[in-house]
């Protein structure tokens, strides 16, 4: 296809008359924008929801008379990483009963604070999850397209050779399919970086939320075991 041709038909005949290593590339950054933006639209409804419930729920565990009470109401917060926490810290509590709670030793109470740590790291793998794809997309598109430039600057470099002449009518349509590459894996790295940073912030919100309350969590079983104890 010639300079005049390309002018003419603009980049999407450019993009049909590539070679089929120009296309392959094009294919696969294509497909990987369209998972990044799959994975960012899903992501940003569920990080959303999460920390909208996760204040939803500290606000009632604030205002909450008793556990049973609290632990009722979290159901509706099936979405809030800090209400699933919150459930499994209550589920090793109850393993205890009233008495063993008033004595309760170090080793009880960190059972506690296992179940907290266990119930924080499921949810932040699972606040964590496809996350990786996006930094993938954005460390490797790039490359991925410089990849296709340099086949398509090849091969124009062959067409140099085949013709004998290097005058832009020649050069210009390989270098111009080589270029296209390079567009799209920077097309496909941006909006995956950009979001990558945005999520990762996220999750670090959502990290710190369920770390404070674990500990004030813990807090209050101690005061609890140790009011039990002086009362003893």
């Amino acid at each position: 296809m010639t300079a005049t041709q390309l002018n003419q038909n603009g980049v999407l005949s450019l993009i049909s008359h590539a070679g089929p290593m120009a296309q392959f590339v094009l294919i696969v950054l294509l497909g990987a924008s369209i998972h990044c933006w799959a994975i960012i639209f899903a992501k940003w409804r569920s990080l959303k929801r999460a920390l909208t419930e996760n204040a939803q729920f500290l606000t009632i565990f604030w205002h909450g008379k008793t556990i049973d009470d609290i632990m009722a109401k979290s159901d509706r917060f099936a979405a809030s990483p800090v209400a699933a926490v919150f459930r499994s810290g209550v589920k090793e509590l109850k393993k205890l009963s009233a008495e063993e709670l008033a004595s309760a030793g170090v080793e009880k109470v960190d059972n506690i604070q296992r179940a907290l740590v266990r119930a924080s790291n499921t949810e932040m793998a699972q606040l964590e999850r496809h996350v990786s794809w996006l930094a993938t997309t954005a460390s490797a598109a790039p490359f991925v397209g410089l990849f296709g430039t340099v086949w398509g600057i090849m091969n124009s470099f062959q067409s140099i050779g085949a013709s004998g002449a290097a005058n832009l009518a020649v050069v210009a349509p390989g270098i111009s399919e080589a270029l296209i590459t390079t567009a799209t894996g920077i097309g496909a790295a941006i909006p995956a970086v950009v979001a990558y940073n945005y999520f990762a912030g996220q999750i670090k919100r959502a990290a710190i939320d369920m770390d404070s309350f674990s500990q004030d969590f813990m807090n209050i079983i101690q005061r609890s075991v140790l009011a039990g104890k002086k009362g003893n």
